[in-house]
């Protein structure tokens, strides 16, 4: 029925068409901020008093949108109406919930430059990291409606004679979604269709700083025919929402995506069993990382540069996979941070209205105030390169920075900075690159930039990470291609946009008839 996976292509916006698109496409937006957004509980819009304000990153003037808070009471209202309405989701033939995943993903391509513009005002993202954001979160629809087409009978079991064996997947219940701010589009969507094609209910909780793109793909699904209650949209604090619904008898999985001491905070209280509570719930986390790109002393040196560059400050550094340090063996390590150095004091930073801006603000205040005070640190811990610098009179802007020269315990070897800063550390060799590399507490991605085949067979048993690229950047997973999660405190390993994910929303049923 489906045709065959392929992800969705990104825009070329070297051509003039696709440039002016995307220039209409921002203008199209700025006409609509401010707008107010209600919660949407079993398909009703529901407004308070209470608001959560977007702001532009790159102008905090600028509002973005007016966004409903839910409280406590808003958010029992949402749960005991999802509980309900999973009665019936559950039983709805699996085809055609994967259906209306390829009509919302249809609705989104055809709306593609309004959604990468949308997250270009409230995320500050640059177009190019606009464009993969949407482009994702379209990938993430096609790609679990099709896994889910395929699961639909469940896998093949033995049968003896007189009888009948069969294993199935069933879903597993009222699901919340906690989505994070960096990936606003593509990470929400995912973790908000993944259980919703597989049959559970969702409440979507969206970053606080992001709410509005999240408003927007709900009003997509409803178009797509989603069914009132199947997702409901419930933003409001973490504290006040968030750790209810966690707590919630009725909750059966949770699925959360951001740091990584929220994600333990949550995995604890998640593992508590509530009066009225009749199961044990299930946990997706994915909570951040220390990732490394190992510079071998058989390399191609400009390939190293480039790619750390754009591990190091694609988005501003605010992605989990980004490459926040460098370990580069000691024969080649001045040759390539004069070269990584050179690069990145060309980069351009600003308000990401045109194509040609590389790096955009950091997300907030708090995130500012944060990776300035690592600077501060790192200007004490090694030496300075590159950036240093940031300016929050407009927006939330820092300079792309480079440190060299740091002992692999310092802090900003060790501790997730999420913004634009990466860290050089020598190695002696080989062993002793991986060696560092492994030394954090993380394990979500890495790269090895070697031309030596027994370096890199090494590296892939011993560079503990969920995912390792060769010879490129260690951002960029794509849907289907490079399935993502990470080891140790990065989380759950549950491998987004890969072949089992979705058994993850999922309970197995075995069925045995004797005839």
């Amino acid at each position: 029925m489906f045709t065959p996976y392929k992800h969705e292509p990104f825009t070329d916006f070297k051509v003039d068409e696709n440039r002016v698109a995307f220039e209409e496409a921002l203008k199209q937006v700025e006409s609509e901020l401010g707008k107010e957004y209600p919660l949407i509980i079993n398909g009703e819009r529901v407004s308070t008093e209470d608001k959560i304000i977007s702001r532009n990153p790159s102008n905090k003037e600028e509002i973005i949108g007016v966004v409903s808070k839910a409280d406590q009471q808003l958010a029992e209202k949402a749960i005991v109406s999802a509980d309900e309405v999973f009665q019936s989701w559950r039983k709805v033939d699996p085809e055609e919930r994967a259906k209306i995943l390829v009509r919302a993903a249809a609705i989104v391509r055809r709306r593609k430059h309004e959604f990468s513009a949308w997250l270009v005002k409230e995320a500050g993202k640059p177009w190019k990291e606009a464009d993969a954001d949407t482009a994702e979160a379209i990938d993430f629809m096609e790609y679990y409606a099709r896994q889910m087409v395929a699961l639909k009978d469940g896998k093949v079991v033995n049968s003896r004679e007189g009888e009948l064996n069969r294993y199935i997947y069933t879903p597993t219940g009222v699901t919340v979604t906690i989505s994070p701010w960096n990936f606003a589009f593509a990470i929400m969507a995912g973790t908000t269709v993944a259980p919703m094609v597989t049959g559970n209910t969702v409440l979507l909780k969206p970053a606080s700083t992001t709410p509005v793109v999240s408003a927007k793909f709900v009003e997509v699904l409803e178009q797509a025919g989603m069914p009132k209650g199947v997702v409901n949209y419930v933003p409001g604090s973490g504290s006040e929402v968030g750790d209810y619904l966690v707590d919630h008898p009725k909750t059966s999985l949770i699925t959360f995506t951001g740091s990584r001491d929220v994600g333990v905070r949550l995995y604890e209280r998640a593992a508590k069993v509530q009066e009225g509570q009749n199961h044990l719930k299930r946990v997706i986390v994915e909570m951040g990382g220390k990732d490394t790109v190992v510079v071998d002393k058989e390399a191609d040196l400009d390939l190293a540069a480039e790619s750390i560059v754009v591990s190091a400050f694609g988005f501003s550094g605010q992605k989990c996979s980004a490459g926040s340090r460098a370990v580069v063996h000691e024969d080649v390590y001045d040759e390539v941070l004069e070269k990584v150095a050179k690069i990145t004091k060309e980069l351009s930073v600003g308000e990401p209205v045109s194509r040609d801006v590389y790096m955009g603000p950091v997300i907030d205040d708090a995130a500012y105030k944060k990776i300035m005070g690592y600077i501060d640190i790192g200007k004490n811990e090694g030496r300075l390169v590159a950036g240093g610098e940031g300016d929050d009179s407009k927006g939330y802007f820092i300079q792309p920075t480079v440190f060299a020269d740091l002992d692999p315990e310092a802090r900003i070897m060790q501790e997730e900075i999420f913004g634009p800063v990466v860290a050089f550390s020598k190695a002696k060799d080989f062993d002793h690159a991986i060696d560092i590399a492994n030394n954090t507490e993380y394990g979500l991605t890495g790269a090895v930039i070697s031309q030596n085949s027994a370096h890199l067979e090494k590296a892939k048993h011993d560079f503990h990470v969920g995912n390792l690229y060769f010879n490129r950047n260690c951002t960029g997973a794509i849907v289907g291609y490079q399935p993502f999660g990470g080891f140790k405190m990065s989380g759950t390993d549950s491998k987004a946009g890969g072949p089992d994910y979705l058994i993850l929303h999922m309970q197995a049923k075995t069925i045995s008839e004797m005839f």
